[in-house]
């Protein structure tokens, strides 16, 4: 939110210079996150008024000027505006001025003595038309320094609010904080009510009670919407960041950044019937305010009268009942609109609007009166007219239930000692209704104060008044003391780190995803929606680290990078209730990066199994299964310790082809839990006694997998057996096509004595019992 410092202090003036006042608000929770200043330095600008206009001798597009700058004798300027008439009121620098980047002095213009210099918006610096002079209100006073009358010695601030401090989206809501932090007096704009000069009305129905609670019309007849808008008011308008448009549209806008109440103003003459507040209808259509036809959802809350929508409840005025400058009578509106009715809407229309960003935080319904009254005065005041009554239709308002604070926990919790007396004056101040009991305070919330609901609320009000830079720095009273850390458990960074060494990179991607990523990886997939997502390609959490890790592959081959390697650990969120952390990665490219050493080969199944292996330190289990987002030949479903722990396998060419990838990238995704446990390193001696190696060569189906042979053999190994390992898988001649060949290392050692001839024989003899009897795998003559 930006605003002016001197609307601020015309409100509440502490006795503290620009950065100081900057350091309090940031120390009370409002952070300032800039300091402008309403105008670049300049100096020695006066009002002037132009008494005559003359051609110049020597030069055609040049003029001779008379001016009164307030001193006894007019001086003469020569000037080259289009735009310079007599009569006109104008900012003039004198002899000595400095503008930014040009100093004034009297000089000679083609032979004419000019004693200062016109100015436009731009020599100043300001904004605004700059293809001629600068003009003056009329009643411009002449000779008047120009930034003392303009107010341009003002600073803009910027604050940097948290959702939850929707209460602090006005002046005055500023003005209430800023005194009740420094203990600065406060002077609230005095506002009475406007007396009914008519009793024309329009009639108004809220056809749902829980998002429009509270709603105002009010009938102003006659007024002059061509009146202009005072000087003071459009210096404020724009110093927050909002042109001045039109008198009676400056005003409600005025009111909003004053009281933080967001109002409208309808063309009374375009409405047809009554108003009702009401939810839209299916179909229906609104050309808001800046010519966007928006399709409205059933969700949306609309102002319609009797042909339809009018305005888009909270967020923004329809286009046909806009106040134009012809327009004679008025409907004002205020209301209190629930932020749930509001939050979501305005986004989704691609909009952000003052009012939708208040109310979607929440409004002061209390305060909604005494809008109305401020709104019809000002209009009266600037554009004159007549008002009829106030047309209220108000239901069931939120409340504010008491909270109680208990003291003793207030200075546990806090660990400062905090005077009672203090709080309570602190917590009045920002409108609260405190009474002591005991060692308690009773504390009621005002209107505004949406965030207070529970004890701690009170607790952090209580200490940000008091200064969280008053809390004093003390070191911490408990020993310090290692925690255990159990060998047996790898932690993630460990994870990373050994990902890191094996040539990845670490890549951190949105758990929001396009719910058609999920579905076009898994059909089955049944992505949890956002309430509030932030676009329409983030709207669902994400079930895989995959798509993640696909659309970070397409971004870097669009940027000419061939070789990618990466790696993702996040969670997954199948349900609400199960939200596992896994491990992904991504391969694609050359095994390596181009070099002389080695000839170029793309990776491939084995590569990322190896890749694997090494990260599990162990022989990974892969055995045939089928995932819809892989390739049917190339995946598999990776078990160790007899579960199953994640999926390997290359990307479905239905998937590589909508993508339009030139190959296939090899995908995995582990449950980091398996990784995360490791046998606690234990110390064997090294036998001295000779290795005795025998290669066994099975044949068996050429469907049954490797792997489930391995684990076969290695599960009636004998102790002296240190190593089964494949060698060679052969098919081909002279073998059966439904056959397959596999050759496989067996190395046993003891340590403690050379094995016997009789002794190898027998093991061997185990497992070629057991490769038969489950694998009915045979010898190879």
């Amino acid at each position: 939110m930006q605003f002016s410092e001197a609307w601020l202090r015309s409100l509440v003036n502490p006795a503290l210079d620009t950065a100081q006042l900057a350091h309090v608000l940031t120390m009370a929770g409002l952070e300032v996150e800039a300091l402008e200043p309403a105008a670049p330095s300049f100096s020695q600008v006066v009002v002037a008024e132009i008494l005559s206009v003359g051609k110049h001798p020597d030069a055609d597009r040049l003029r001779v000027c008379q001016v009164d700058v307030g001193e006894a004798t007019p001086v003469t300027i020569v000037c080259g505006a289009p735009n310079a008439a007599a009569g006109l009121k104008v900012p003039c620098a004198r002899p000595g001025a400095k503008l930014p980047g040009i100093e004034i002095k009297v000089a000679k213009v083609r032979g004419v003595e000019s004693f200062g210099m016109l100015c436009s918006t731009k020599e100043l610096g300001l904004e605004g038309e700059a293809d001629g002079l600068m003009v003056l209100d009329a009643d411009a006073p002449v000779g008047e320094d120009f930034r003392a009358w303009r107010n341009l010695d003002d600073t803009l601030m910027t604050l940097k609010l948290t959702p939850n401090r929707a209460d602090c989206l006005s002046v005055q809501g500023l003005a209430r904080e800023v005194g009740a932090v420094t203990g600065a007096d406060v002077r609230l704009p005095h506002i009475d009510p406007v007396a009914d000069r008519i009793q024309d009305t329009v009639a108004v129905s809220v056809a749902d009670p829980l998002a429009c609670p509270l709603y105002l019309g009010r009938v102003v007849r006659g007024l002059n919407a061509q009146a202009t808008t005072p000087r003071w008011m459009a210096e404020r308008l724009e110093r927050s960041g909002i042109r001045p448009l039109l008198a009676p549209v400056d005003i409600t806008n005025y009111v909003m950044l004053e009281l933080g109440q967001p109002m409208h103003a309808f063309a009374l003459s375009r409405i047809q019937g009554g108003l009702e507040v009401r939810l839209a209808r299916a179909g229906e259509t609104l050309t808001l305010l800046n010519g966007q036809r928006a399709e409205l959802a059933p969700d949306m809350l609309v102002i319609a009268d009797r042909n339809g929508p009018v305005a888009l409840a909270g967020i923004m005025g329809g286009q046909a009942t806009s106040v134009e400058r012809v327009t004679v009578d008025v409907l004002l509106e205020a209301a209190f609109f629930a932020p749930a009715a509001i939050a979501g809407r305005a986004r989704r229309l691609g909009l952000s609007t003052d009012s939708s960003h208040r109310f979607e935080r929440g409004v002061d319904y209390g305060a909604t009166r005494r809008a109305m009254e401020r709104a019809t005065r000002l209009l009266l005041d600037i554009c004159g007219g007549q008002p009829g009554p106030v047309v209220e239709q108000v239901a069931v308002l939120p409340t504010r239930a008491p909270i109680t604070l208990r003291l003793a926990r207030l200075n546990r919790v806090t660990g400062v000692e905090l005077d009672p007396a203090q709080v309570m004056d602190g917590l009045i101040a920002l409108g609260a209704q405190v009474q002591r009991e005991q060692d308690s305070l009773i504390v009621t919330p005002p209107s505004f104060r949406f965030d207070l609901a529970i004890e701690e609320d009170l607790i952090e009000e209580a200490l940000r008044l008091h200064g969280y830079d008053q809390i004093p720095a003390q070191p911490p009273a408990a020993p310090s003391r290692m925690l255990p850390q159990d060998e047996t458990l790898r932690a993630d960074d460990s994870l990373r780190q050994m990902m890191v060494d094996l040539d990845y990179q670490e890549v951190i991607t949105y758990s929001f995803v396009d719910p058609a990523w999920e579905t076009a990886l898994r059909p089955d997939a049944r992505p949890l929606p956002l309430a509030n997502p932030i676009s329409s390609q983030l709207s669902a959490m994400r079930t895989s680290l995959w798509s993640g890790l696909i659309e970070t592959l397409r971004h870097n081959l669009n940027r000419q990078q061939e070789r990618v390697r990466i790696f993702e650990l996040g969670r997954v969120y199948a349900s609400l209730a199960e939200q596992p952390m896994k491990l992904g990665g991504l391969i694609y490219g050359h095994v390596l990066p181009e070099q002389w050493g080695s000839p170029a080969r793309p990776v491939d199944f084995f590569d990322l199994k190896g890749d694997l292996e090494r990260l599990f330190g162990g022989d990974l289990d892969a055995r045939r299964g089928e995932h819809s987002a892989l390739h049917p030949g190339q995946s598999a479903m990776l078990w160790a310790d007899g579960q199953a722990i994640g999926w390997i396998g290359a990307l479905h060419p239905r998937l590589v082809q909508s993508l339009g990838l030139p190959m296939a990238p090899l995908l995995f995704e582990l449950d980091s839990r398996a990784l995360a446990w490791r046998d606690l390193p234990r110390h064997t001696g090294i036998s001295r006694f000779p290795q005795v190696r025998r290669d066994l060569a099975f044949v068996l189906d050429a469907h049954t997998p490797a792997g489930e042979l391995i684990a076969v053999l290695r599960e009636v190994a004998p102790p002296q057996i240190r190593a089964i390992e494949v060698f060679d898988d052969y098919r081909g001649k002279g073998m059966d096509q439904s056959q397959k060949s596999l050759a496989i290392r067996v190395v046993m050692q003891d340590t403690e004595r050379t094995l016997t001839d009789q002794e190898v024989e027998e093991a061997v003899h185990i497992l070629i019992k057991a490769a038969l009897r489950q694998c009915n795998a045979s010898l190879r003559a």
